[in-house]
């Protein structure tokens, strides 16, 4: 009984810290655009419609790997990329889900195409046109040196 008591703790505490590792080609298959109409509020701005998997994962804990990407001097704002800044999306390497907004808790110390390991809350995001269609909330990184 005791044995049982210990595998199920075990379980119960896996269980709580359990994340979903994404990959790149799960966002890139996970998004579909709808057809650009000519009225749209935003020109060029296409509404994101995501597969079944994705919105499941709609506020749960995900990990995903890629490069930093510092947009502002005060390094405030960030995006983690599938590439490097060098060859990242808009230069023609990928397009709008080859990137994810990072909302870090505290100010982070990494720089400029740090290959990381972020951890977070993610969120979708099918109609802001001012924001990246993925989001990681409460972002946690681990770098690879």
């Amino acid at each position: 009984m005791r044995v049982f008591a210990v595998i199920v703790f075990f379980l119960m505490a896996a269980e709580g810290r359990t994340q979903t590792t994404l990959t790149w080609e799960d966002l890139s298959d996970g998004i579909f655009w709808e057809s650009h109409t000519p009225n749209a509020l935003i020109p060029g701005f296409e509404k994101a419609t995501f597969s079944a998997r994705l919105r499941a994962l709609e506020g749960k804990k995900i990990s995903i790997t890629g490069y930093l990407l510092v947009l502002d001097g005060k390094q405030s704002i960030y995006l983690l990329s599938k590439n490097p800044m060098a060859s990242c999306f808009f230069c023609g390497n990928g397009g709008p889900e080859s990137i994810v907004d990072l909302q870090f808790d505290k100010k982070v110390s990494y720089g400029m195409d740090a290959l990381l390991s972020v951890e977070g809350t993610f969120h979708l995001n099918g109609n802001d046109p001012n924001a990246s269609y993925y989001r990681i909330e409460n972002a946690n990184a681990v770098s690879f040196k």
